[in-house]
């Protein structure tokens, strides 16, 4: 698989491609799915979360079909209950309550693991299952904030006080979150994604000493490639290699390979074109692609991927040029 190969830092003769939210509202088939089933009914749904995580594989033809679900949902098998209105909403957690979410019951995540299954027997073989999970330190910040936010003070004073609950806490998370990946992973994911979304908050003392280890203990030891993500965390980019990941994605903020020097040439990259871009025009998604494609070609290991998720109004034609110009080697 062209993935596998990018994970392992093999030389070929195009990266592999793949969009992060690919399967969503800028595409038609999907608005017309959603229109007669709610976000969570298509979740729960093996059958609906298949079709949706298929669905750009067909119009596009990606490298990698990245199933159909949500960083939240394995909370489910904690015991939290999570609605969607339509980010996360979900109920406070005190310090004390994360600690006693114990383990995650993958009996009551059988849905994903059948999603997962369903997945690899209709992709096409050479296109890459992706699963993925939220990174300890980003579940912990939703569990203690009770949704989204832009601070997540909570989890920031969690981790800026003591320090041994800090590392109780986050390896309550990172304990859960390995167990998933590990079935995921056995379900049919070829390759898993670790979501940090919220990691860039951190200084660089705190990533290095609590949030990067318990991302390096979810991924441990699980068999296949994982790629860790944190947007919006350039002053982290040095400090990735500790979490131990196959890859590393990169938000658009600064040159890919800048980027690469930062991190390490020596590990596999994810990224890390501007969403902006695919609202603007083929010709100019093109130019955009050829450029990323300038600074990566010297160097093996380069996944094609946005710096973030793809926005939801962006012209589905934008999208087959950026995917057809990773293909035919834009220059």
């Amino acid at each position: 698989m062209r993935m596998l190969d990018a994970l392992a830092g093999r030389p070929l003769d195009r990266p592999p491609v793949w969009i992060m939210r690919q399967a969503g509202r800028y595409l038609p088939e999907y608005r017309e799915l959603r229109a007669r089933h709610g976000f969570q009914e298509a979740v729960h749904s093996p059958a609906l979360a298949t079709e949706i995580t298929l669905q750009p594989i067909r119009r596009f033809g990606l490298d990698g079909a990245v199933m159909f679900s949500d960083i939240m949902t394995p909370l489910e098998g904690m015991g939290v209950e999570v609605e969607f209105a339509p980010g996360p909403k979900l109920r406070p957690h005190a310090s004390a309550e994360v600690l006693a979410l114990g383990e995650i019951d993958l009996g009551a995540l059988g849905f994903v693991l059948e999603t997962l299954r369903r997945i690899r027997a209709e992709a096409p073989p050479e296109v890459a299952v992706i699963g993925f999970c939220g990174a300890p330190f980003t579940l912990l910040a939703y569990l203690m904030e009770g949704g989204g936010g832009k601070d997540f003070m909570a989890a920031r004073r969690a981790m800026a006080g003591d320090r041994q609950l800090a590392v109780e806490l986050l390896d309550t998370l990172a304990g859960a979150m390995h167990a998933y990946l590990a079935a995921q992973i056995e379900a049919g994911a070829d390759v898993v994604q670790v979501f940090d979304s919220w990691a860039g908050l951190a200084s660089r003392e705190t990533f290095a000493e609590l949030i990067a280890p318990a991302a390096r203990r979810t991924l441990a030891g699980l068999g296949a490639p994982a790629i860790y993500f944190a947007p919006d965390a350039a002053h982290l980019l040095d400090l990735f290699p500790e979490v131990g990941a196959a890859g590393y994605g990169v938000d658009w903020r600064q040159p890919i390979g800048d980027a690469w020097d930062r991190i390490g040439r020596e590990h596999p990259i994810q990224g890390n074109l501007d969403p902006a871009v695919l609202l603007t025009d083929p010709a100019t998604v093109t130019a955009a692609v050829a450029a990323i494609l300038r600074e990566t070609r010297d160097s093996p290991g380069h996944v094609f991927n946005l710096g973030h998720g793809i926005h939801h109004t962006t012209p589905v034609e934008n999208v087959a040029a950026m995917v057809a110009a990773v293909q035919e080697g834009a220059s």
